[in-house]
């Protein structure tokens, strides 16, 4: 799923869209073991909204979480290396609230500088800086 929405400053509208996105995914997740549906939708550098959701696997290792399926579209369609970076992601379950990215997940929004995570939570959506989310990150850098 690819949508563009408004450029510029991500507004109380933009994020509104993104959560849709991600509520719409959720909708499609593969997850008969867990019975625990998740959808991500991120926005990317570029404007561009990719959504994921996630898809288990009998072979538990072998099941992906929905924002690495929505990092994966992203790659998918993105034409080249500076669309590949990450605004923000929401993250939706209808089975919890709020739902937020596992410790992979984390890492993996991390190596395309993703700078905020965004969630439902009681009736509204909270917004959390990614740095809060995973401090002291482990990046390239590093290497």
């Amino acid at each position: 799923m690819v949508q563009r929405p408004g450029s510029g400053r991500i507004n109380r509208m933009d994020l509104t869209n993104l959560i849709e996105a991600a509520r719409a995914a959720s909708g499609k997740s593969y997850a008969p073991y867990s019975n625990f549906r998740v959808g991500a939708a991120l926005l990317a550098a570029n404007g561009e909204i990719y959504a994921g959701c996630n898809v288990e696997n009998a072979s538990y290792g072998l099941s992906m979480c929905a924002e690495r399926t929505a990092i994966f579209a992203m790659f998918a369609n993105a034409m080249d290396e500076d669309e590949r970076k990450i605004r923000v992601v929401a993250v939706v379950s209808p089975d919890a609230a709020p739902c937020l990215p596992c410790g992979a997940c984390r890492q993996v929004l991390r190596e395309f500088g993703c700078e905020e995570v965004v969630v439902e939570e009681g009736a509204g959506i909270r917004r959390y800086p990614f740095a809060e989310l995973l401090p002291h990150a482990f990046g390239s850098e590093a290497l």
